[in-house]
């Protein structure tokens, strides 16, 4: 190393393994390319040419999100491997909700002292949810602060752009009453609620590598199954079908979630028990002795996405989704309320509570 360099890795900040980093993650990086990509990594700025000659007028939809304190089990469990594909996917599902094509995704990784074999894993992880997504990793920014971070942590964000034609973009506005809600199959947790999670697994007596109660597979898999990215079956859709507004379940579960796109004076009517509810989602229930209202203002229950379409519509776009390989129920429909009540309704067989 350079002398000149000495003084900065006394502090803490070693510039050659970032250099390194970066070399080594060049090629895994550039698989991601799409025909928009201008740059290659590394310089200041990523630069990205749209192709906007099928579009009347282009709008350009952006989203930026982190992974929560999913991180600490990823950190507790020392599986770094798919932590990337839930950051990618918790900002291209949600500009998908628009009906945008994702373009390019830009993370931030930052750490107290930079572990080549991590940080690698980690990034392999953002760009296996690039091509899930169907979007280049433009760039990204990795830093190195001694202090900052407790030992083997680090912190993860990063944000996506995507473009939409404006007479194409899906807000909501057209639901009406009698259309159905069509919900697409989790993955599993995704990437919400793992403060409560985390509390939850913390006073129960399961290892990592132990079998998860009704599943053949690991503690550790099943707490850190990456969360679904929803593009190209939704993509697919889009195309010649129309769809009236959509759903990414996050953070505030169905109740917080579903009346962003809902217009004035409708609500979901949603029954419990049209969909397949994963074991993780009753072991969570039962080991935190939490109702299914309050587990579906925090979770998404087994529904990562939720589509709603006029009623004819339905059995052509469960087919379709079937076809792909995607889960789908229909788990309700649109009804009529009253101005200023709830418009989440939720109902649940005799005895489920």
């Amino acid at each position: 190393m350079s002398d000149r360099a000495r003084a900065y890795r006394n502090a803490g900040v070693d510039i050659t393994a970032g250099n390194r980093f970066v070399a080594n993650i060049r090629k895994l990086v550039a698989s991601t390319f799409t025909k928009g990509v201008v740059t290659d990594i590394g310089g200041f700025g990523g630069l990205f040419k749209p192709d906007i000659a099928n579009m009347e007028e282009p709008v350009l939809v952006a989203s930026t999100d982190g992974v929560g304190t999913k991180l600490k089990l990823a950190f507790a469990f020392d599986k770094h491997d798919t932590i990337g594909i839930d950051l990618v996917a918790m900002s291209v599902n949600d500009i998908l909700v628009q009906g945008a094509k994702p373009l390019f995704f830009l993370d931030y990784f930052a750490t107290g002292k930079l572990d080549l074999g991590i940080a690698e894993t980690v990034i392999a992880g953002i760009v296996a949810g690039c091509k899930q997504g169907e979007c280049a990793l433009l760039g990204g920014e990795t830093a190195e602060m001694p202090g900052f971070y407790a030992d083997g942590e680090y912190d993860l964000s990063g944000f996506c752009v995507g473009l939409v034609d404006n007479a194409k973009i899906v807000d909501g506005s057209g639901i009406a009453v009698g259309d159905k809600i069509i919900g697409l199959a989790s993955s599993g947790l995704h990437s919400n609620g793992y403060s409560l999670v985390r509390k939850i697994y913390g006073a129960c007596d399961l290892a990592p590598a132990d079998i998860f109660p009704g599943t053949d597979r690991t503690v550790a898999e099943v707490l850190l199954e990456p969360t679904a990215i929803y593009v190209k079956p939704v993509r697919t859709l889009l195309r010649d079908l129309s769809i009236k507004g959509m759903v990414h379940v996050t953070g505030g579960g169905f109740y917080d979630n579903i009346p962003r796109i809902l217009p004035r004076g409708v609500a979901a009517a949603i029954e419990f028990g049209s969909w397949r509810v994963g074991p993780v989602f009753t072991w969570l229930k039962e080991a935190g002795a939490l109702t299914w209202p309050e587990m579906l203002q925090i979770f998404n229950c087994g529904l990562g996405y939720l589509l709603i379409v006029e009623p004819e519509l339905a059995p052509e776009v469960l087919a379709r989704l079937e076809g792909m390989g995607q889960p789908a129920f229909t788990v309700g429909e649109v009804k009529k309320v009253k101005e200023g009540e709830e418009q989440v309704e939720i109902s649940f067989p005799a005895g489920v509570c």
